[in-house]
Order: C-alpha cells, then sequence, then structure tokens
C-alpha cells in the first residue's frame, strides 16, 4: 500500500515526540495517539512500525544521518529498512535529501563497529563480553534486531489450545502451536487479538512463551499456597491459577497500584476465583511477612534491565545504564531474601529476569545460596520434563531470540530444605 504523506508526516512528528526517550516509548506513542485522534487505524500502525523500526537500528541510522534529527532518521528508515522507492517521495523531499538517500541505499553495515552492527549501546556489549564472543553478542543483537512474533496463552480453565487454533484458522488467523509452552499459540502478523471475542471472553492471553514458561517451572499444584510476589499486570499470576484449576489460594503481590489496576479486568474475564490481588508497599510490607512460612510455592519476577525484551522494547537501549542496572542489582537481592522467607519446609521458589546479564541472574543466585544455605538449585530441565517440556538450557533455564524465538529469559528454580 502506497504511504500518504500525512503517514509521514505523523511518524516524524511522533518520532520528535518520541526523542529524548525521557519517558518509555510504549506510553510515549499512546499519547501521541490520544492527541492525535484523527490518526487512523491504518496511520496509526505505519506510525508505530516507523518509530519502533528507527528505535531498532538506531545506531546505524544515527550514522548515516547528519545532522541527525527526527526528519532525517525516519527517512534513512524508510529507504534502508522498509523498502521505500525514492519516487514515492516525490513533493516531500528536497533535492540534497534526495542524493543522501540514494547514496544510503548502497552502504553495506559490513566492516561497522560491532556496536553498530549489533545494535547494542557500548555498556552493554562490555557487560556481554563476560561471558560471549563478538561473534555470540552480533548474532545476539541480530535477533534483537526482528519484530517480537505475537504469542496467546490458552486460559485453559476455559478452553482447549486445538479448538481455539481451529476458531482462529477458521477465521483466515496464521495460529500454529508454540514449540514448548503446552498452551501456548504464535500468529503470523498482528491481528487486533484484543477486540477478538475469544479475548473479550477470557479464553487467550496475551503472553510471550518465555514468560509462560515461568508457570510450568513453578508448577504449582491444585489446593497449594502460591505467591506471584512481582505480578504486575498479572499475566503469569492468571497462568499460575489455571495451572491450580482455581483451587487453593494465590496471591498476586506489586508496589504499584497501576499495574495491578491493569490486572482487575483481566481477572474478571480468567474465570478464576482462587486469586487475591493486594498491593504492598515494599518487600517487606506486614501483608508479606505474615505469611512467613506458610507458602509452597513463590514466583519471583524480579524487577531487571529488560534487555531480553529489545526486540518489543528497543528504548530500553538508552534508557538502562551500568548504573541503573548496579541499583537493580541491590532491589533485586533484597526481594529475592525477602521472597524466600514466605516459603515452608520443601517449598519451590522461581526467581526470573528478562535479561541476559550474568550479574542480574547467576550472581543474584550466587550470593543469595552463600547467605541462604538451607536453600539447594533444581534442575530446570528436570523440572520442564516432568512438565512435558522438552528444552534443555542446562541447570538453569535460559531462553533466547535467536534459539527460541522468545525474549530472552532466565531463571533458577530453588527449593528450601526441611
Amino acid at each position: 500500500m502506497p504511504i500518504i504523506l500525512s503517514q509521514l508526516n505523523a511518524a516524524i512528528a511522533a518520532m520528535r515526540a518520541l526523542l529524548p526517550l525521557e519517558f518509555p516509548a510504549d506510553a510515549i506513542i499512546r499519547r501521541f495517539f490520544r492527541d492525535n485522534a484523527i490518526l487512523g487505524v491504518q496511520d496509526r500502525a505505519f506510525v508505530a512500525e516507523v518509530v519502533f523500526g528507527v528505535l531498532r537500528h538506531r545506531f546505524f541510522l544515527e550514522s548515516l544521518a547528519h545532522p541527525v534529527t527526527p526528519r532525517a532518521l525516519v527517512l534513512a528508515y524508510l529507504i534502508k529498512y522498509h523498502g521505500l522507492n525514492l519516487r514515492e517521495l516525490d513533493g516531500f523531499i528536497s533535492e540534497s535529501e534526495k542524493k543522501w538517500l540514494a547514496e544510503i541505499k548502497g552502504i553495506k553495515i559490513d566492516g561497522l563497529s560491532l556496536s553498530i552492527r549489533a545494535e547494542l549501546p557500548d555498556w552493554l556489549i562490555e557487560k556481554l563480553r563476560i561471558n560471549l564472543s563478538d561473534e555470540q553478542i552480533l548474532a545476539l543483537g541480530l535477533a534483537l534486531q526482528k519484530t517480537a512474533s505475537l504469542d496467546l496463552r490458552v486460559n485453559t480453565l476455559l478452553a482447549k489450545r486445538d479448538e481455539v487454533i481451529a476458531i482462529l484458522q477458521g477465521e483466515g488467523i496464521d495460529a500454529q502451536i508454540t514449540p514448548y509452552s503446552p498452551c501456548g499459540i504464535r500468529l503470523a502478523g498482528k491481528p487486533m487479538i484484543n477486540r477478538h471475542e475469544l479475548f473479550l471472553s477470557g479464553k487467550i492471553e496475551v503472553q510471550d512463551e518465555g514468560s509462560q514458561l515461568l508457570g510450568y517451572l513453578l508448577a504449582p499444584k491444585r489446593g497449594e499456597m502460591v505467591v506471584d510476589f512481582c505480578a504486575g499486570a498479572g499475566g503469569k499470576a492468571l497462568l499460575l491459577g489455571a495451572l491450580m484449576n482455581s483451587k487453593g489460594r494465590l496471591y498476586a503481590f506489586d508496589v504499584s497500584e497501576k499495574r495491578l489496576s491493569n490486572l482487575t479486568p483481566r481477572f474478571k474475564r480468567s474465570g478464576l476465583s482462587n486469586l487475591h490481588i493486594q498491593r504492598i508497599n515494599d518487600e517487606n510490607d506486614s501483608k508479606v511477612k505474615r505469611l512467613s512460612g506458610k507458602i509452597d510455592r513463590v514466583l519471583v519476577d524480579a524487577p531487571c534491565s529488560g534487555i531480553g525484551t529489545l526486540r518489543r522494547n528497543p528504548d530500553l537501549k538508552w534508557r538502562q545504564s551500568s548504573q541503573s542496572i548496579e541499583e537493580l542489582k541491590t532491589k533485586q537481592g533484597a526481594i529475592l531474601s525477602a521472597a524466600a522467607k514466605l516459603l515452608k519446609p520443601g517449598g519451590r521458589l522461581v526467581y526470573a529476569t528478562c535479561s541476559f546479564l550474568a550479574e542480574e541472574n547467576q550472581e543474584i543466585i550466587s550470593n543469595f545460596l552463600n547467605s541462604q544455605p538451607q536453600f539447594a538449585v533444581l534442575n530446570s530441565t528436570e523440572l520442564l520434563a516432568q512438565q512435558k517440556i522438552a528444552l534443555d538450557t542446562g541447570e538453569f533455564l535460559q531462553i533466547n531470540p535467536q534459539q527460541h524465538q522468545t525474549d530472552g529469559f532466565f531463571a533458577a528454580a530453588l527449593v528450601r530444605g526441611g
């Protein structure tokens, strides 16, 4: 479909509103769309694609554009990555811009710095080099430049996966089972699934397959006492409730009233009756302490850098830093220690992040085990095999987009001794 000039102007305006990324990109774009309500569905889709495309390739695009302006970034992206023909920009660009854009088409990325080729900041590359070669970093960076798939989780309380797939395929939607999650579906393209009757009736939720696997690693049983310690908008809590068949007691804790408010309508759709949503002030809240030693299973999806979600949130490359990682590590250690106190002897805790960085993952677990000798690591591969999930990443669950077509996740399963 040909691009119209109003869409180009809207994309440039959105890019101007986005930079210098003082807030999360998705929040800025939502506000931009709210302030520009005249934009239609196709206009918004085009603007979102371009803006996030620029963010995915910003290091390379900024090496091409002089000066670096929102207009230059958008035009360079459209020519280099969107396949736009210069003739389609007649009447919109100047002769000097036309000459510059013509040159861009022939520029090769080979031979440029690793930061530009991988589209990762220098501070992140230095951290990744602790455990990865430059070739591995480049492969990871290239995978993170791709658009994430749209994954669904079937609410097994209300529907069966094969039935949902049959409905979607019957409507011409390309829907396939996910490689690992027993309740996952992967869609081709980006259909408006949040308006579908399956979604509105609670039979499906949007959730990355990697996120779904965390629930199966925790593997809560019917009748147990379970806590989702950092519940956020509650996607994992809803999965845990379904795995429990809504039997037992499930707590969803979070410090953010706003995030928990997003869980409320999802909870109403879910058919669950055992979920208890509670806002806490911090990890030492009295609501947490009163459950000390009483809980069978705890999920700690810890606040983290989010580096594993760069396919969806490319702005994090500029919104995180070495300093912010240090601050997160302190918080991660404190949350893990507080959550561990909830477990009864024999209870299981899963600590997870959507980060590739060892200092947010293995180092946090190592420090915790050194101070809490009553805990031991369980083998994640074996735990998943018990759930009939064939995924071998070793002792810890470590998945990434280039190997598993998921967001990047790390998880460690721990058991409290008697």
